[in-house]
C-alpha cells in the first residue's frame, strides 16, 4: 500500500507537469500540422522515454531499455529548467495582464516571437546539459584535515577515502566507475567507506555490466566498508547486499567493528527500512552496546538526520551521503532547508560532521551546480 501511495503520487506530479508543459507548448505550436505534430510527437515521446525503460528494464533488459532510459534521464534535468522558464513567463504574462510593460514589437509579432524563444531556451538547456554531463563525470578529491582526541592503541593517524551515492546501474558506465577507483586508490587509503546507495534500484544492469569488477579493484588495508542507503531498499536490499560482499565490500548493517583494535567503524540500516521491509532499523544506543567508548567513533548513516543521536551517543565522526547537495541547481536550496548539515563539513559539539555530495547520480545523469566528489579525511589521534 505505501509503494501504491508513493507512486500513485509521483505519477500525478510527473503527468501535471508534463501537461502544464504541453498546454502552454501548444500556445507556440497550435495544432497538429506542419512542425507542430513532429514537436508535440517528440514532447510526450521524451516524456514517456523514462518510464517506459524503468518499466522494460524490469521485463526485458537490454540495450534498447537502457538506451531508454538513459535518454529519459537526461529529459528528467530538461524538464525542471523548461518547468522553470515556463513558470517564469507564466508570471510575467500575468503582471503584464494588469500592468502592460510587454513592447509592442513584441506584441505585434507575438507568433514568431514565441517560436525565437521556444527555439532559443532550448537550444540554452541543451548547451546546460551537456555541460552538466561533462561536469558529472569529473569527481573532484575534497581533503579534511580533522582531530580525534582520543588514543587509537597506539595508532597516530588514519587516511580514510569517502564515497557516497556512486548509484551503479543504468547511468553510470563502467569506465567511469574505473575511473572513480583509481582516483580512490591513488590516495593512498587506509580504509575505504562507502556510505550507502552504491547501487541504484536495479541490480540487472549492474551484472549485465559486471560493474562489481571495477570494485574489486579497490585497494586499502583495512578494507573496503558499506552501509545501506535507501536505493538498495528501493531495488532489493539482500541481492544488493549479497552482491556488493561477494566483490569485496563488507556491508555494516546495524552493528559496530572494531578494526586494527584501534577504532570503531559503526554502520547503520537506512532510515527508509520500516517503509520497504516494515522492520525498524536499531537505535544507536543498541548497536553500541559493549563498544568501548575510549577509543575513537566513526558511523556511517546513509542519510543525515540522525545527528543529534549520534552525538549523545558520543560519536566522534558522522559521515553521511544522499543528498547530491541538491545535484542540479536550483535543488541545492531545498536541501538547505530540509537538513541541518546538507552538504560539506560541520562542527557538532565536538563531533565532526561530513555529508558528500557523492560520487555519482541519480535520475538525470548530469550536475549543475554542484560536483560528484571523492573525499579524503585524514583523521589524527592524539589523548
Amino acid at each position: 500500500m505505501a509503494f501504491l501511495i508513493f507512486y500513485t503520487i509521483v505519477f500525478t506530479v510527473y503527468f501535471a507537469i508534463h501537461y502544464y508543459l504541453f498546454s502552454r507548448l501548444n500556445l507556440v505550436f497550435p495544432g497538429i500540422s506542419g512542425i507542430a505534430i513532429y514537436i508535440k510527437t517528440a514532447f510526450w515521446a521524451l516524456a514517456l522515454s523514462f518510464i517506459v525503460g524503468r518499466i522494460l528494464e524490469k521485463v526485458w533488459l537490454s540495450e534498447f531499455s537502457m538506451g531508454l532510459t538513459i535518454f529519459g534521464s537526461y529529459w528528467l534535468a530538461a524538464m525542471l529548467y523548461f518547468l522553470l522558464i515556463v513558470l517564469a513567463v507564466d508570471i510575467i504574462r500575468l503582471f503584464n495582464h494588469f500592468l502592460p510593460f510587454i513592447p509592442a514589437v513584441i506584441r505585434d509579432n507575438l507568433p514568431d516571437f514565441k517560436r525565437y524563444f521556444f527555439a532559443a531556451t532550448t537550444l540554452a538547456i541543451a548547451a546546460l546539459l551537456v555541460y552538466g554531463h561533462f561536469n558529472a563525470r569529473k569527481p573532484v578529491i575534497t581533503e579534511l584535515a580533522l582531530e580525534i582526541p582520543k588514543s587509537a592503541a597506539g595508532r597516530d593517524n588514519l587516511n580514510i577515502v569517502l564515497v557516497s551515492d556512486l548509484h551503479l546501474g543504468t547511468t553510470l558506465q563502467r569506465k567511469q566507475l574505473e575511473m572513480i577507483v583509481r582516483k580512490m586508490n591513488a590516495l593512498k587509503p587506509d580504509i575505504i567507506l562507502m556510505a550507502g546507495d552504491v547501487i541504484d534500484e536495479d541490480l540487472d544492469p549492474v551484472i549485465r555490466k559486471n560493474l562489481g569488477a571495477g570494485l574489486k579493484l579497490l585497494n586499502a588495508p583495512f578494507g573496503i566498508y558499506a552501509v545501506t542507503g535507501n536505493h538498495e531498499y528501493i531495488g532489493g536490499v539482500d541481492p544488493a547486499v549479497e552482491y556488493l560482499e561477494s566483490h569485496g565490500v563488507k556491508m555494516v548493517r546495524d552493528t559496530a567493528v572494531l578494526i586494527d583494535s584501534s577504532f570503531y567503524l559503526i554502520g547503520r540500516e537506512d532510515r527508509d527500512r520500516p517503509r520497504f521491509t516494515g522492520k525498524s532499523r536499531k537505535n544507536l544506543a543498541e548497536i553500541m552496546n559493549g563498544v568501548n567508548k575510549t577509543l575513537p567513533l566513526i558511523l556511517m548513516d546513509h542519510q543525515p538526520f540522525s545527528l543529534k543521536e549520534s552525538q549523545e551517543n558520543g560519536i566522534d565522526l558522522h559521515l553521511s551521503g544522499h543528498t547530491h547537495d541538491g545535484q542540479i541547481w536550483p535543488l541545492t536550496y531545498i536541501i538547505d532547508a530540509i537538513y541541518e548539515v546538507g552538504y560539506g563539513y560541520a562542527s557538532k559539539s565536538g563531533m565532526h560532521v561530513y555529508v558528500s555530495s557523492g560520487a555519482g547520480t541519480w535520475g538525470p545523469p548530469v550536475r549543475i551546480g554542484t560536483r560528484p566528489e571523492i573525499v579524503l579525511i585524514r583523521l589524527r589521534f592524539s589523548n
